[in-house]
C-alpha cells in the first residue's frame, strides 16, 4: 500500500477563524464551507490574499459542513441536523432543501453524481438534481473497513478523503472502495506557525486546469499547495 508525502509548492493565507468543513476550488477562486453552531458560513474567497469575496450564514442550529459544487448550484451538508442547502453559485440565494438520514460530514462530485460521506467507511452516492442516493461503496483496505471519512474531493478518477483526527488522506477506488493509499501530511503546519487554537488537518480542493492541489486545516492560519511526493 503506497504512502505519499508531500512538497510545499506554495503557501497563502487563510482565515484562522474559519472551522473550514468543505473546499472546493473553481474558476480561480476558492470557495469553502465553515462550522461551528452560530459560526457556519458559505464563502467564496480569493485565493492569494484569503480575502473573503462574498459570503451568507447558517442559521446557528445549524453546523455547516462540507460542500460541492454542480453546475451553477453549490450544495452545503450539515452535521446532525439531516438537512443539506442548496444555493446558487452565483448570488449564494437558498434554492432549496434536501433531507437525508445520516449525519453530514463530507461531499463533492465526479461530475455525473454527488458522493458524500458521513463518518463512517460508507460513501453514498447521490443524484445531482434530486440529492437522492443512487448507490453506496465502503472504503477498506488490507486490514478493514476505514471509518472517520471526512472532507472529500475527487481527483482524477479518485476520491481523497480526509481522516478525522489525523494527519492523512485516504486515496480511493470509486467503483469498489477499495484504498489504493495513503498521504501522510504530519508537520505540514510548522510549530512556529501554531498558536494552539488550531483543530485537525481538513479541506482538500484541486485545480483541474493546472493540477494544484490545496489543503489545509479548521482554525489554520495557512492554506498550502503541495506536491505528493513517493
Amino acid at each position: 500500500m503506497p504512502t505519499y508525502g508531500f512538497e510545499i509548492v506554495n503557501t497563502y493565507p487563510h482565515d484562522a477563524n474559519a472551522f473550514t468543513q468543505g473546499l472546493v476550488y473553481q474558476d480561480s477562486v476558492l470557495y469553502e464551507g465553515t462550522g461551528l453552531n452560530g459560526r457556519s458560513s458559505l464563502r467564496k474567497v480569493a485565493l492569494e490574499t484569503g480575502q473573503v469575496m462574498q459570503s451568507v450564514s447558517i442559521d446557528g442550529q445549524f453546523f455547516g459542513e462540507g460542500i460541492a459544487l454542480f453546475g451553477s448550484e453549490i450544495v452545503q451538508l450539515t452535521w446532525l441536523t439531516q438537512v443539506g442547502f442548496v444555493y446558487d453559485l452565483t448570488t449564494f440565494e437558498q434554492k432549496r432543501t434536501f433531507s437525508y438520514p445520516t449525519e453530514g460530514w463530507g461531499i463533492t462530485t465526479d461530475g455525473h453524481r454527488y458522493i458524500m460521506s458521513d463518518g463512517t467507511p460508507i460513501l453514498y452516492f447521490r443524484d445531482p438534481q434530486t440529492l437522492e442516493e443512487i448507490g453506496r461503496i465502503e472504503v477498506r483496505d488490507e486490514d478493514g473497513p476505514i471509518s472517520r471519512l471526512n472532507e472529500l474531493e475527487y481527483i482524477n478518477g479518485e476520491i481523497f478523503a480526509n481522516v478525522w483526527l489525523t494527519d492523512k488522506i485516504v486515496r480511493i477506488e470509486p467503483v469498489t472502495g477499495r484504498v489504493l493509499g495513503w498521504i501522510d501530511l504530519t508537520g505540514l503546519l510548522s510549530p512556529a506557525d501554531r498558536t494552539g487554537g488550531e483543530d485537525v488537518l481538513n479541506g482538500i480542493a484541486w485545480d483541474d486546469a493546472n493540477d494544484r492541489l490545496f489543503v489545509t486545516g479548521k482554525l489554520w492560519p495557512k492554506l498550502f499547495e503541495i506536491r505528493l511526493t513517493p
